[in-house]
């Protein structure tokens, strides 16, 4: 596979650990964050970086916070921009473990590969529920069929560590995208598979931190959710 591959890192109020995530990431492939508007030392941190790495780490600042959406969106417009051949998006956090990096681009060639969290550390029941039930909502919402209950039967739908082929986030990049919060993955699964692209599952051990998870979030999931289920059963028109 290419070597040619952008780490996209979606960032707000990340002082703490984003220096240690982008170091890791660095040493894999180029690295672009989404500065989203943070008011800590985040911009600060990510100046002395750019300083140190040059070219290969690219950093976008948004003035005002639009959260995940277009954090991504906007780190894959400039993959588009830069000619990478492949994205992988991870959290500013140390959720992910950088060194999933290599396994994810050695992977075989197919347009999604999501790390499916297998293993988990502190993970509260209830997150380990919601990503349960979404995976199964998901699977249906994106099946072929109405009575095709478990469609392509992936593991873990709402995991946001994950590689994306060209043709995939060239289309990710130029949607007009419904997704306000953490409903991003859901969205992006979605275009992949309604576009017909091959997606594939990748182990991976995941460490709970501070997460901006909350009622909130998973209200506009549910929304989300609900709306796939509409478009299936062609209760709603399709969108875009």
């Amino acid at each position: 596979m290419s070597n040619k591959t952008l780490v996209i890192i979606p960032a707000y109020n990340e002082a703490e650990t984003i220096e240690e995530v982008i170091r890791g990431a660095i040493v894999y492939a180029d690295v672009s964050v989404t500065d989203d508007a943070s008011k800590d030392a985040t911009p600060a941190i990510l100046a002395k970086l750019q300083k140190e790495f040059g070219i290969r780490l690219h950093v976008i600042r948004h003035e005002k916070n639009t959260h995940i959406p277009k954090g991504i969106q906007d780190g894959m417009k400039y993959a588009v921009e830069k000619g990478y051949d492949w994205v992988i998006t991870m959290d500013a956090g140390l959720s992910h473990d950088a060194s999933y990096l290599k396994e994810f681009q050695s992977f075989p060639i197919c347009d999604l590969v999501i790390g499916s969290r297998t293993s988990t550390v502190n993970v509260p029941l209830y997150r380990k529920f919601i990503s349960w039930l979404a995976a199964k909502v998901m699977n249906y919402c994106l099946s072929k069929g109405i009575f095709n209950l478990f469609g392509a039967n992936l593991r873990d739908c709402t995991s946001g560590y994950r590689r994306y082929s060209k043709p995939m986030f060239q289309k990710i990049a130029a949607y007009p995208l419904e997704s306000i919060a953490f409903d991003f993955h859901m969205e992006a699964l979605s275009i992949v598979a309604n576009n017909d692209g091959s997606i594939k599952e990748l182990p991976i051990r995941y460490v709970f931190s501070n997460s901006s998870f909350n009622r909130k979030v998973l209200k506009l999931a549910i929304q989300f959710a609900k709306k796939l289920l509409l478009r299936k059963w062609k209760l709603i028109p399709q969108y875009p």
